[in-house]
């Protein structure tokens, strides 16, 4: 009987399968080091553009930056005078607002209903007066309710007063809040615009 000795054979076929897993785990490392190769560039290539156009952000705004102050220093002029003009505004509407609430009360202020008595604290009136009837009184209360310079005019107390000549009187007191209405801003007139020569209607 012939016996055949087959451990080369088998050793040759380790070492081919070893080759071959070697080449396979050498084609993926390969395979693997190229991605990883292509996304660094890609991830390279993207932070070299963000980087160009952050440069580029930053000398434009180098460049305009002296605008942009010029812009600045612009709204802060325009808020220090707004503010100006408010105060001055608050100042003129102050010193005309007596005269404006007497010509009011004078308004209102019905025949045969006397005022007898006017007194402000903090913006808040208080006026005594004497009339013929009841009637006149709610007249003086819907008319000062109806102007602009007064605000939550409230009748405090009514009662019989002394006869005076054979009349008799009824004593009331009321209370209202003054109001200093701020002025209309003008309308810009629509049009072309006016015409030479053209003068403003007195309102």
């Amino acid at each position: 009987m012939i016996e055949i000795n087959l451990l080369p054979v088998r050793e040759a076929r380790r070492r081919a399968d070893l080759r071959q897993q070697a080449m396979q785990v050498l084609l993926v490392l390969i395979v693997v080091g190229a991605g990883i190769g292509y996304a660094h560039s890609q991830i390279t290539s993207q932070i070299g553009s963000a980087e160009r156009r952050i440069r580029q952000m930053e000398s434009d705004i180098k460049q305009f930056q002296p605008q942009l102050d010029q812009v600045a220093a612009f709204r802060k002029k325009k808020a220090n005078l707004e503010k100006k003009i408010d105060i001055i505004d608050g100042l003129d509407r102050a010193r005309k607002g007596p005269v404006q609430v007497l010509d009011q009360l004078a308004i209102h202020t019905p025949e045969r209903l006397w005022l007898t008595s006017l007194s402000t604290n903090e913006g808040k009136l208080e006026l005594k007066g004497e009339s013929l009837d009841n009637e006149l009184v709610a007249v003086l209360l819907h008319g000062l309710g109806e102007s602009k310079y007064f605000d939550r005019v409230d009748l405090d107390s009514t009662e019989l007063g002394q006869d005076k000549g054979g009349l008799k009187t009824v004593s009331f007191k009321l209370q209202a809040m003054l109001v200093t209405p701020k002025p209309k801003k003008a309308k810009k007139a629509k049009g072309k615009g006016k015409a030479a020569g053209d003068e403003p209607v007195a309102s």
